[in-house]
């Protein structure tokens, strides 16, 4: 009987995403010995989860960014 893991499609939202990384961290610290056989499948899809959330961050802090520098722009010119 196998236990392998079948590779999952890469989530598409950043709650999907992390839900991932929580899920694999907490089942790579419980393990007593190292599931060497499914290893290579939870590190590509925690890889791909890390991507995920990585470019929603990015997207939030640009849109921020810009909203924070619209704001300033229209304050300097009320003065």
């Amino acid at each position: 009987m196998s236990t392998r893991k079948r590779k999952k499609a890469a989530p598409k939202t950043f709650k999907a995403a992390y839900d991932i990384l929580k899920t694999n961290a907490a089942e790579l610290q419980q393990q007593e010995e190292p599931d060497i056989d499914n290893l290579m499948t939870t590190v590509e899809e925690s890889i791909a989860a890390y991507r995920v959330c990585e470019t929603r961050i990015n997207a939030v802090q640009q849109a921020l960014d810009a909203a924070f520098a619209a704001e300033d722009t229209i304050d300097e010119n009320s003065e």
